[in-house]
């Protein structure tokens, strides 16, 4: 009979040390998030999940695009935020609820924002609610998940359908 402990697989001490401070940066992280009172609008209230390829832009590149698109979108301007949730973020940080923005975004947790979230898988481009009519956004600013043609074309349609003509594209 074999010995059964052989199999189970073991942590070295600096693995183990690595992994415990990792989770206390976590829960440090998560401490100051809640005692900071921040907003749930702050950018990395949610924090990035890497199997839906999300990676949150910084602070000042959230800021530095959301004024471009304010710019862009002029008084009363409508902006769409196609996968591009730290934008969306920092609009409704920078301007509350003066600003006319909807996020469209696989990740069903951005549902907090209520109806100014939209479920948006790019597999099927035009899967939008009656309610976002066609041309209905001054700017739409898309950040496509991955990078691949197919992603790219398909994202593409979306924002062709939203737009009036203005797009803030960000990809790698």
């Amino acid at each position: 009979k074999m010995d059964d402990d052989d199999d189970i697989p073991q942590l070295s001490s600096q693995a183990l040390a690595a992994l415990q401070e990792f989770y206390l940066e976590q829960e440090q992280r998560e401490g100051v998030k809640t005692s900071q009172g921040s907003g749930q609008y702050s950018v990395g209230s949610i924090e990035e999940n890497w199997q839906l390829s999300q990676f949150w832009y910084s602070e000042e590149t959230a800021s530095y695009l959301a004024n471009e698109a304010i710019a862009a979108a002029g008084k009363d301007g409508k902006i769409a935020c196609v996968s591009a949730p730290s934008v969306y973020q920092k609009l409704k940080e920078q301007q509350g609820p003066a600003v006319s923005a909807c996020i469209l975004e696989y990740d069903r947790r951005f549902a907090v924002y209520g109806q100014e979230f939209v479920f948006y898988d790019y597999n099927s481009p035009l899967s939008l609610p009656a309610s976002l009519l066609p041309h209905s956004f001054d700017i739409v600013v898309a950040d496509p998940p991955y990078l691949s043609e197919e992603c790219l074309e398909k994202t593409a349609e979306t924002v062709k359908y939203l737009t009036k003509g203005k797009i803030l594209l960000c990809t790698g």
